[in-house]
Protein backbone atom coordinates (compact mmCIF):
# COMPACT_ATOMS: atom_id res chain seq x y z
CA UNK A 1 0.00 0.00 0.00
CA UNK A 2 1.20 3.44 -1.27
CA UNK A 3 2.03 5.92 1.97
CA UNK A 4 0.65 8.60 -0.25
CA UNK A 5 -2.97 8.36 -0.39
CA UNK A 6 -3.68 10.93 -2.71
CA UNK A 7 -0.68 11.19 -5.44
CA UNK A 8 1.47 14.87 -5.80
CA UNK A 9 -1.80 16.70 -5.38
CA UNK A 10 -4.51 15.64 -2.10
CA UNK A 11 -7.37 17.72 -4.31
CA UNK A 12 -7.33 16.12 -6.87
CA UNK A 13 -10.49 14.58 -7.71
CA UNK A 14 -11.69 11.14 -10.14
CA UNK A 15 -11.21 7.79 -10.25
CA UNK A 16 -8.54 6.20 -7.84
CA UNK A 17 -7.49 2.45 -6.82
CA UNK A 18 -9.21 1.49 -4.16
CA UNK A 19 -6.98 0.30 -1.60
CA UNK A 20 -7.50 -2.44 1.52
CA UNK A 21 -7.59 -0.05 4.68
CA UNK A 22 -7.27 -1.66 8.00
CA UNK A 23 -10.18 -0.68 10.57
CA UNK A 24 -9.47 2.03 12.84
CA UNK A 25 -11.49 4.20 15.47
CA UNK A 26 -13.12 7.54 14.07
CA UNK A 27 -12.19 10.55 16.23
CA UNK A 28 -14.70 13.45 16.29
CA UNK A 29 -12.87 16.76 14.55
CA UNK A 30 -14.33 19.78 14.16
CA UNK A 31 -15.50 20.82 10.89
CA UNK A 32 -13.55 23.98 10.56
CA UNK A 33 -13.56 26.30 7.60
CA UNK A 34 -10.19 24.98 5.21
CA UNK A 35 -10.27 21.95 6.63
CA UNK A 36 -9.22 19.33 3.75
CA UNK A 37 -11.66 16.54 3.86
CA UNK A 38 -12.18 13.23 1.79
CA UNK A 39 -15.78 11.70 1.77
CA UNK A 40 -15.04 8.12 1.99
CA UNK A 41 -18.51 6.73 -0.06
CA UNK A 42 -17.35 8.98 -3.07
CA UNK A 43 -14.36 9.68 -3.16
CA UNK A 44 -14.89 13.54 -3.39
CA UNK A 45 -11.98 15.61 -1.77
CA UNK A 46 -12.45 19.38 -0.95
CA UNK A 47 -11.72 22.15 1.63
CA UNK A 48 -14.97 23.07 4.09
CA UNK A 49 -16.34 26.42 3.53
CA UNK A 50 -19.28 26.34 5.74
CA UNK A 51 -21.55 24.11 8.02
CA UNK A 52 -25.11 24.73 7.36
CA UNK A 53 -28.47 23.51 8.89
CA UNK A 54 -30.59 22.08 5.75
CA UNK A 55 -33.79 19.94 6.90
CA UNK A 56 -33.59 19.84 10.83
CA UNK A 57 -29.62 18.39 9.76
CA UNK A 58 -26.47 19.69 9.63
CA UNK A 59 -24.56 19.34 6.63
CA UNK A 60 -21.01 20.47 5.41
CA UNK A 61 -20.46 22.19 2.32
CA UNK A 62 -16.63 21.03 0.21
CA UNK A 63 -15.19 23.07 -2.13
CA UNK A 64 -12.70 20.68 -4.73
CA UNK A 65 -9.66 22.93 -6.50
CA UNK A 66 -11.28 23.65 -9.23
CA UNK A 67 -13.91 25.54 -7.23
CA UNK A 68 -16.60 22.99 -7.54
CA UNK A 69 -19.18 22.56 -4.25
CA UNK A 70 -20.66 19.82 -2.93
CA UNK A 71 -22.60 18.86 0.25
CA UNK A 72 -22.88 16.20 2.69
CA UNK A 73 -24.67 15.17 5.58
CA UNK A 74 -22.21 15.90 8.58
CA UNK A 75 -21.03 12.70 10.67
CA UNK A 76 -19.46 9.60 10.18
CA UNK A 77 -17.81 8.88 6.38
CA UNK A 78 -14.63 11.12 6.26
CA UNK A 79 -11.05 10.65 6.32
CA UNK A 80 -8.46 13.50 6.75
CA UNK A 81 -5.09 13.27 6.71
CA UNK A 82 -5.23 9.40 6.23
CA UNK A 83 -7.42 8.79 9.48
CA UNK A 84 -11.22 8.60 9.79
CA UNK A 85 -12.91 10.92 11.40
CA UNK A 86 -16.65 12.09 12.59
CA UNK A 87 -17.13 15.32 11.47
CA UNK A 88 -19.26 17.66 14.08
CA UNK A 89 -20.16 21.02 13.95
CA UNK A 90 -17.55 23.51 15.23
CA UNK A 91 -17.59 24.25 18.51
CA UNK A 92 -17.95 28.43 19.33
CA UNK A 93 -16.75 28.35 22.75
CA UNK A 94 -17.38 31.07 25.53
CA UNK A 95 -14.36 33.14 26.47
CA UNK A 96 -12.12 30.91 28.56
CA UNK A 97 -11.18 31.67 32.22
CA UNK A 98 -7.82 30.15 31.73
CA UNK A 99 -4.91 31.86 30.02
CA UNK A 100 -4.95 30.91 26.33
CA UNK A 101 -2.21 31.21 23.61
CA UNK A 102 -2.52 34.08 20.55
CA UNK A 103 -2.38 32.41 17.02
CA UNK A 104 1.39 33.41 17.59
CA UNK A 105 2.09 31.21 20.73
CA UNK A 106 2.04 34.00 23.11
CA UNK A 107 0.05 34.20 25.83
CA UNK A 108 -2.82 36.31 25.84
CA UNK A 109 -3.82 39.43 27.87
CA UNK A 110 -7.47 38.77 28.67
CA UNK A 111 -9.33 42.38 28.23
CA UNK A 112 -6.09 44.01 27.30
CA UNK A 113 -7.21 47.44 25.24
CA UNK A 114 -5.25 48.15 21.80
CA UNK A 115 -2.33 50.48 22.99
CA UNK A 116 -1.87 53.99 21.32
CA UNK A 117 0.57 53.32 18.07
CA UNK A 118 3.99 53.86 18.10
CA UNK A 119 6.07 55.78 16.17
CA UNK A 120 8.08 52.65 15.13
CA UNK A 121 6.72 50.74 12.20
CA UNK A 122 6.81 47.55 10.29
CA UNK A 123 6.77 47.58 6.74
CA UNK A 124 5.95 44.44 4.47
CA UNK A 125 5.79 44.60 0.29
CA UNK A 126 2.49 44.27 0.06
CA UNK A 127 -1.42 43.57 0.75
CA UNK A 128 -0.90 40.05 1.01
CA UNK A 129 1.99 40.33 3.24
CA UNK A 130 0.11 42.67 6.03
CA UNK A 131 -2.77 40.36 5.66
CA UNK A 132 -0.50 37.48 6.82
CA UNK A 133 1.17 39.20 9.69
CA UNK A 134 -2.28 40.36 11.44
CA UNK A 135 -3.61 36.78 11.14
CA UNK A 136 -0.88 35.56 12.98
CA UNK A 137 1.01 38.46 14.81
CA UNK A 138 -2.07 40.59 15.19
CA UNK A 139 -3.15 40.28 19.22
CA UNK A 140 0.64 40.96 19.66
CA UNK A 141 1.12 43.56 17.93
CA UNK A 142 -2.02 45.55 19.19
CA UNK A 143 -0.73 44.81 22.83
CA UNK A 144 2.69 46.43 21.85
CA UNK A 145 0.88 48.93 19.10
CA UNK A 146 2.74 47.96 16.36
CA UNK A 147 1.39 49.02 13.17
CA UNK A 148 2.17 47.17 10.33
CA UNK A 149 2.57 49.32 6.58
CA UNK A 150 2.12 47.64 3.56
CA UNK A 151 4.56 49.05 0.49
CA UNK A 152 4.02 48.85 -3.17
CA UNK A 153 6.95 46.40 -3.67
CA UNK A 154 10.49 47.23 -2.20
CA UNK A 155 11.70 49.10 -5.47
CA UNK A 156 11.81 52.51 -3.63
CA UNK A 157 12.52 51.11 -0.11
CA UNK A 158 15.34 53.30 0.39
CA UNK A 159 13.65 56.80 -0.36
CA UNK A 160 10.46 55.99 2.05
CA UNK A 161 13.10 55.44 4.65
CA UNK A 162 14.89 58.72 4.21
CA UNK A 163 11.02 60.02 3.78
CA UNK A 164 10.46 58.14 7.40
CA UNK A 165 13.43 59.79 9.12
CA UNK A 166 14.36 56.62 11.43
CA UNK A 167 15.97 58.03 14.73
CA UNK A 168 15.64 57.02 18.34
CA UNK A 169 12.52 55.75 19.69
CA UNK A 170 11.26 55.82 15.60
CA UNK A 171 12.09 52.90 14.32
CA UNK A 172 11.79 50.70 11.09
CA UNK A 173 11.70 47.08 10.97
CA UNK A 174 10.93 45.76 7.11
CA UNK A 175 9.63 42.67 6.09
CA UNK A 176 11.14 41.77 2.28
CA UNK A 177 10.24 38.97 -0.30
CA UNK A 178 13.35 36.86 -1.84
CA UNK A 179 16.19 38.23 0.36
CA UNK A 180 18.98 36.10 -0.58
CA UNK A 181 22.45 37.00 -1.68
CA UNK A 182 23.25 38.77 -4.54
CA UNK A 183 19.61 39.54 -5.30
CA UNK A 184 18.50 43.03 -6.24
CA UNK A 185 16.57 42.65 -3.30
CA UNK A 186 19.81 42.33 -1.25
CA UNK A 187 21.26 45.74 -2.71
CA UNK A 188 17.95 47.60 -2.27
CA UNK A 189 17.79 46.17 1.60
CA UNK A 190 21.44 47.20 2.47
CA UNK A 191 20.87 50.81 0.88
CA UNK A 192 18.16 51.30 2.65
CA UNK A 193 20.07 50.27 6.11
CA UNK A 194 22.97 52.75 5.27
CA UNK A 195 19.80 55.74 4.50
CA UNK A 196 19.37 55.77 8.22
CA UNK A 197 21.17 56.30 11.56
CA UNK A 198 23.01 53.42 12.61
CA UNK A 199 20.44 50.61 15.08
CA UNK A 200 17.62 52.55 14.06
CA UNK A 201 16.15 50.55 10.37
CA UNK A 202 16.52 45.86 10.17
CA UNK A 203 15.45 45.14 7.39
CA UNK A 204 14.74 41.21 7.15
CA UNK A 205 13.40 38.65 4.57
CA UNK A 206 12.53 35.48 3.61
CA UNK A 207 13.86 33.12 0.74
CA UNK A 208 10.68 33.02 -1.82
CA UNK A 209 9.32 35.35 -4.60
CA UNK A 210 6.22 35.78 -2.60
CA UNK A 211 4.85 35.54 0.88
CA UNK A 212 2.20 32.77 -0.84
CA UNK A 213 5.01 30.03 -0.63
CA UNK A 214 5.50 31.37 3.04
CA UNK A 215 2.54 29.13 4.22
CA UNK A 216 2.80 25.01 4.68
CA UNK A 217 1.52 23.82 1.09
CA UNK A 218 -0.04 20.96 3.17
CA UNK A 219 -2.33 23.74 4.20
CA UNK A 220 -4.04 24.30 0.62
CA UNK A 221 -3.71 19.97 -0.10
CA UNK A 222 -0.47 20.36 -2.24
CA UNK A 223 2.82 18.69 -1.35
CA UNK A 224 4.94 21.54 -2.37
CA UNK A 225 4.45 24.73 -3.87
CA UNK A 226 5.21 24.34 -7.50
CA UNK A 227 8.19 25.67 -9.05
CA UNK A 228 7.58 28.39 -11.48
CA UNK A 229 9.70 29.66 -14.71
CA UNK A 230 11.62 33.08 -14.61
CA UNK A 231 9.32 35.33 -16.87
CA UNK A 232 6.15 33.93 -15.82
CA UNK A 233 4.19 36.28 -12.87
CA UNK A 234 4.32 34.21 -9.75
CA UNK A 235 0.59 33.38 -8.45
CA UNK A 236 -0.35 33.55 -11.88
CA UNK A 237 1.80 30.50 -13.06
CA UNK A 238 0.83 28.50 -9.84
CA UNK A 239 -2.61 28.87 -9.84
CA UNK A 240 -2.20 27.62 -13.18
CA UNK A 241 0.15 24.93 -12.02
CA UNK A 242 -2.41 23.41 -9.27
CA UNK A 243 -5.55 23.95 -11.86
CA UNK A 244 -7.51 26.64 -9.38
CA UNK A 245 -8.80 29.70 -12.06
CA UNK A 246 -6.10 31.81 -13.14
CA UNK A 247 -7.40 33.86 -15.37
CA UNK A 248 -7.03 37.67 -13.89
CA UNK A 249 -6.53 39.64 -10.36
CA UNK A 250 -9.57 38.54 -9.20
CA UNK A 251 -8.98 35.04 -9.30
CA UNK A 252 -6.00 35.62 -7.78
CA UNK A 253 -7.68 37.60 -4.88
CA UNK A 254 -10.29 35.02 -4.10
CA UNK A 255 -7.15 32.25 -4.46
CA UNK A 256 -5.27 34.31 -1.62
CA UNK A 257 -8.53 34.55 1.13
CA UNK A 258 -8.43 30.31 0.14
CA UNK A 259 -5.10 30.45 1.30
CA UNK A 260 -5.17 32.87 4.02
CA UNK A 261 -8.12 31.09 5.25
CA UNK A 262 -6.40 28.11 6.07
CA UNK A 263 -4.27 29.79 8.36
CA UNK A 264 -4.85 29.38 11.81
CA UNK A 265 -1.90 29.96 13.72
CA UNK A 266 1.67 30.31 13.57
CA UNK A 267 2.27 26.35 12.71
CA UNK A 268 0.84 26.99 9.69
CA UNK A 269 3.83 28.93 8.64
CA UNK A 270 7.35 27.92 7.44
CA UNK A 271 10.09 28.77 10.35
CA UNK A 272 11.70 30.94 7.71
CA UNK A 273 8.75 33.55 8.09
CA UNK A 274 8.04 32.72 11.31
CA UNK A 275 11.31 33.87 13.13
CA UNK A 276 11.84 37.03 10.60
CA UNK A 277 8.53 38.39 11.84
CA UNK A 278 9.44 37.92 15.40
CA UNK A 279 12.65 39.75 15.01
CA UNK A 280 11.18 42.93 13.71
CA UNK A 281 8.65 43.36 16.73
CA UNK A 282 11.02 42.64 18.96
CA UNK A 283 13.66 45.48 16.95
CA UNK A 284 10.88 47.89 16.98
CA UNK A 285 9.52 47.52 21.18
CA UNK A 286 13.21 47.39 22.23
Amino acid sequence: MSSDRYGPDVLASGTRTVHHRPARTAQPVPAERGLVVEDVTTGWVGAIVRVEKSGGQHVVVLEDRRGRTRTFELGAGFWVDGQPVVLVPPVRAAAPAAPQRTASGSRAVAGAPARVARASRIWVEGRHDAELVERVWGDDLRVEGVVVEPLDGADNLPEAVRAFRPGPGRRLGVLVDHLVPGTKESRIAAEAVRAAPPGTVLVLGHPWVDVWAAVRPQRVGLTAWPTIERGTEWKIGVLRAIGWPASGPADVAQAWQRILGSVRSYADLEPALLGRVEELIDFVTA
